[in-house]
């Protein structure tokens, strides 16, 4: 079947179907929640779910954050291409970072491969320093382990890639949602394709062949953010991975608000290929970004200059839609509206 990489039956129309069932990951995370407040103490800033996590340390709120850049390592061995997944995992770490409002001020990498391979290492730090030096944040060190009976690959080049990061944010400049209000502008900004999230069912949906789409690497928003950070009243800062815009309710819950985005973007070519395959647009506004990689809310007073911002650094933006009273995420497609909130 066109599109459906060997093994496969019946083509994937859902995130589920395709191995990643965001119900129960959301189900998993919540007993994990449990577990980790169970170590906190008086310097942990008491919020939970949201982009970063974040300590008090010497009068400064310190960001943290982990992440990968999951199953596009597959789409990188297919084809043979590994000088851009660096970016990606920079990347997505330093935008969920500066959701909270903190400057990224330094990054560590974990690579683990199959073998012992200088050449594939040099090829993934090289996407690692290009992504760091974008984003202006150092990478301090890190970890390369070989482990020939975990990681695997037919064609020998096994590997996974991990960062974590930190950020740096005054105490009274921390951005979590809760300043938001019904009416405040949605601003989003332009993604450069897939990123890095639901790469399981963009595997399936889109013919290898066209794969080089999915290998292009995430979009980093570090300068344009900060910027806009100082020069407007940014209230809320949603970074779009997994989950996709159902993820916005991560900020929504701070300030009891809900989401209308009624002037979307046309996707871009890479996600009508994953349409055109049968995927709902429910599951394809709940699983990718659909061309906006970030959404920043203000007032809209400062939309414009917002989007100004944006466009000093070479980043598309424009307005999706506002804050609404209903704490649900609502997509408007001409009139039809589709609940993206799980």
């Amino acid at each position: 079947m066109a599109g459906a990489s060997e093994g496969w039956i019946v083509m994937a129309k859902t995130y589920a179907e395709a191995g990643v069932d965001i119900q129960k990951v959301k189900r998993m995370q919540a007993g994990i929640n449990e577990l980790v407040r169970s170590t906190h103490n008086e310097n942990v800033v008491p919020i939970m779910g949201h982009y970063a996590g974040m300590v008090e340390i010497g009068g400064k709120i310190v960001a943290m954050h982990t992440d990968s850049v999951g199953t596009k390592v597959l789409v990188a061995q297919e084809l043979g291409k590994f000088d851009t997944v660096g970016i990606d995992c920079v990347a997505m770490n330093v935008n969920d970072i500066i959701c909270v409002g903190a400057r990224p001020v330094g990054l560590v990498d974990y690579i683990a491969i199959e073998k012992e391979d200088a050449s594939l290492v040099s090829e993934l730090m090289k996407g690692l320093v290009s992504g760091a030096k974008e984003a202006e944040c150092p990478i301090l060190g890190g970890e390369t382990a070989i482990m020939p009976d975990v990681i695997k690959a037919e064609k020998g080049t096994g590997f996974d890639l991990a960062a974590s990061c930190i950020g740096v944010v005054e105490k009274d400049k921390v951005i979590t949602g809760e300043a938001m209000k019904e009416g405040d502008f949605i601003v989003g900004l332009e993604s450069s394709g897939v990123h890095s999230n639901g790469l399981t069912l963009a595997r399936v949906a889109v013919e290898k062949e066209n794969w080089s789409e999915l290998l292009t690497p995430t979009k980093i928003y570090v300068k344009p953010v900060m910027e806009m950070l100082n020069e407007i009243d940014v209230r809320g800062i949603a970074h779009i991975t997994g989950g996709a815009f159902s993820k916005m309710m991560r900020i929504g819950e701070y300030a009891g608000v809900g989401f209308l985005l009624d002037a979307m973007p046309k996707p871009p070519k890479v996600f009508r290929l994953m349409m055109e395959s049968g995927i709902d647009d429910r599951e394809m506004y709940t699983t990718f970004n659909m061309g906006i990689g970030m959404c920043v809310v203000c007032p809209e007073a400062d939309a414009e200059k917002a989007i100004h911002i944006c466009g000093k650094y070479g980043v598309g933006a424009s307005v999706i839609g506002e804050v609404s009273k209903e704490q649900k995420v609502i997509l408007d497609r001409e009139g039809e509206k589709i609940e993206l909130s799980r």
